[in-house]
Order: C-alpha cells, then sequence, then structure tokens
C-alpha cells in the first residue's frame, strides 16, 4: 500500500516521502495514529503543491537574508565603553550589546546569528562575522570608542 508520511516514523520514513508499506501494518498501526495517509492521487498532488510553497518560502527567506548581509556590511556600529590605560576596555562588549546597536540602527537580527568566539575587550574597529540564513554570512563592522 502506498502511503504519505504525515510525521517522522522511525525505521519506516519522513514527513513528506511516498513510500509503499505493507498494508496490515498501514491499517492497523500508522492510520489510526495519523502518521501517514493514503497516496491517492489528490493527496499526492496536494503534497507537491505543499512542497512547492516551502521550497518558495525558503528561497524567499534567503534573499531577504542576501539584501540584510548587504545592508549590515556597508554600515559601521559604533559602540561607546570606559577604557583604562593602553585601550583596554573595562568590561567587554558581548554580542547582545552588538545586537542591541543594530536593532537600533533599524535592522531586526538576533544576538545568537551573531559570531564572536570572544568578547571584545579593545578599543578600534573588530570585523564581527553574522550567520543570517544557513548558506547567507556577512560581517559587521564594530567601532569600539572611548566614553
Amino acid at each position: 500500500m502506498k502511503v504519505i508520511f504525515l510525521k517522522d516514523v522511525k525505521g519506516q520514513g519522513k514527513k513528506g516521502e511516498v513510500k509503499e508499506v505493507s498494508e496490515g501494518y498501514a491499517q492497523n498501526f500508522l492510520l489510526p495514529r495519523g502518521l501517514v495517509s493514503i497516496a491517492t492521487g489528490g493527496n499526492v498532488k496536494t503534497l507537491e503543491n505543499q512542497t512547492a510553497a516551502e521550497q518558495k518560502r525558503k528561497e524567499q527567506e534567503k534573499q531577504e537574508a542576501i539584501e540584510l548581509g548587504k545592508k549590515l556590511e556597508e554600515m559601521t556600529i559604533v559602540l561607546k565603553a570606559k577604557a583604562g590605560a593602553g585601550g583596554r576596555l573595562f568590561g567587554a562588549i558581548t554580542s547582545k550589546q552588538v545586537a542591541e546597536a543594530v536593532v537600533k540602527a533599524g535592522y531586526k537580527i538576533d544576538k545568537r546569528k551573531i559570531e564572536m568566539p570572544e568578547p571584545i575587550r579593545g578599543l578600534g574597529v573588530t570585523q564581527i562575522p553574522v550567520k543570517l540564513h544557513p548558506e547567507v554570512k556577512a560581517t559587521i563592522k564594530v567601532q569600539v570608542t572611548e566614553e
């Protein structure tokens, strides 16, 4: 019996797959639990439409991330902090502070997307990579000046 998996079933298939399973397994286990639907012509067509819509949505997200990345690379974020001798900061600039400054500049970004291996501890300009999408990365310039 051909079925369309509505949810992941361990050892059988993943969501959205069309597979052949035994009729007894489908009738007695998969269908009553709502894990699959029977692969009729209409159901397969609906699955194809959902897959196409999902693909289109993912492509739109990627394009938005590329546009945001271009805008972020053009700008420089200026942060002020107290510093001691030799340009060493009292404390540090974290990804949270950088994200807040980017939001104030008018761009929506999550602090978890900012890939800072360690906080900024000195004055000057620092290049910080930002992962906007699994396939899109940008670099923000952060200038730390003395308060």
